[in-house]
């Protein structure tokens, strides 16, 4: 398909971030005053200058990761760019280079135990978190699997042991479910529990693939083989067979049950611009195809189908939001890149115009990733 309607919309209507992913991910021609030029506007962006406020002396941004925002009455946040998982959202979405000074530092703190340690301890459900911060590690739902993710999404996901050895682990998750034909072969249920939402639950140490081991996995190389590549091929196409729209879950860690952080437990959904009905829906198709498992994937070649037919008439991609939907789960609603929606790289969405780009660039940006 010819994107140079596409191409040419954005380079005219897109802000920085957008210019510079396109011309460096897509187009390759970025010569380095070019990159340079175009990452000093970023950097004049107001959330990277925001995020500047949040750094610490030791280099670690904000406050906690995927964190409290508030703690019996007290503020702990600004705003949402001041939680760890936040800021780093923001630097890899912004396509910050690994070698930047605040990506290198903040990757440096996240690996320090001693500034993680006192990172993590300004209220105690943080202290436990942190002394506990690898059990659930195989399923991703522990403060381990958050801090390994993010240094990948800032790319140094193949550069450390302990960050490979993760890979490892996201894709056993994705090959536990090759091995099952329903949720209920994995999880438990306590028939004691009368409360309304006593949902069944898996073990702390069972393999299960989460958003976060995708994000790990989509966003590093060193696991890459073609049998691997074929396997989450397989795994995926696995989910969106035996999973239920319905399906709900908890994870028992410690003797206690939690929601899972995102674990797929329910089918992934093929892009349709009629159809918003989810608070991640468009990120988790771009990480898909990021694995490099093409049209393979049976909801990836779905997705791309419709994109053809939305963007063969201007190169524009548009969604239809007069149709009923939770206002929650609007692409408009997006303000910061927090872990609860998809990724938005213009700076604000006062325009139309603004909405289209991201739009846009989403949907040339996974026909390139699938291509």
């Amino acid at each position: 398909m010819n994107f140079s309607k596409s191409i040419n919309f954005l380079l005219e209507k897109a802000g920085p971030v957008i210019r510079y992913r396109l011309r460096k991910e897509l187009l390759n021609d970025l010569s380095q005053s070019e990159e340079e030029d175009l990452l000093e506007e970023i950097y004049q962006t107001p959330y990277f200058k925001l995020l500047t406020t949040y750094i610490k002396p030791n280099g670690y941004i904000g406050n906690g990761m995927h964190s409290w925002s508030n703690w019996r009455g007290v503020k702990l946040h600004e705003t949402p760019l001041q939680d760890g998982e936040t800021a780093a959202r923001l630097l890899a979405y912004y396509g910050i280079p690994k070698t930047h000074p605040i990506v290198v530092d903040f990757v440096a703190a996240m690996r320090d135990e001693d500034i993680l340690r006192e990172e993590f301890s300004y209220i105690p459900p943080e202290v436990s978190r942190y002394e506990n911060r690898f059990v659930g590690l195989n399923n991703g739902n522990c403060l381990m699997a958050l801090l390994y993710v993010m240094q990948a999404m800032l790319g140094y996901g193949d550069d450390f042991d302990d960050l490979r050895d993760f890979q490892q682990i996201s894709l056993k998750g994705f090959s536990r479910m090759l091995e099952i034909s329903s949720l209920d072969e994995i999880t438990k249920f306590n028939k004691g529990n009368k409360r309304r939402n006593n949902y069944p639950y898996i073990e702390e140490d069972e393999y299960f693939p989460n958003i976060y081991t995708l994000t790990m996995l989509a966003y590093t190389q060193s696991w890459r083989t073609k049998d691997n590549i074929n396997m989450l091929a397989n795994s995926i196409n696995h989910i969106n067979k035996i999973m239920k729209p319905d399906n709900n879950m908890h994870v028992r860690i410690n003797g206690k049950f939690y929601a899972p952080c995102f674990a797929l437990i329910r089918p992934f959904r093929a892009y349709r611009p009629d159809l918003i009905d989810s608070i991640l829906y468009r990120r988790p198709l771009s990480e898909i195809a990021m694995l490099g498992v093409g049209e393979k994937v049976d909801v990836l070649k779905e997705s791309i189908a419709n994109l053809k037919l939305e963007l063969i008439n201007d190169g524009i991609l548009r969604m239809n939001f007069k149709l009923p939907h939770k206002k929650y789960y609007s692409p408009k609603k997006i303000e910061y890149p927090t872990a609860y929606v998809d990724v938005k790289l213009e700076a604000d969405y006062k325009t139309h115009t603004s909405l289209r780009c991201d739009l846009t660039f989403w949907a040339i940006q996974l026909l390139h990733l699938c291509r």
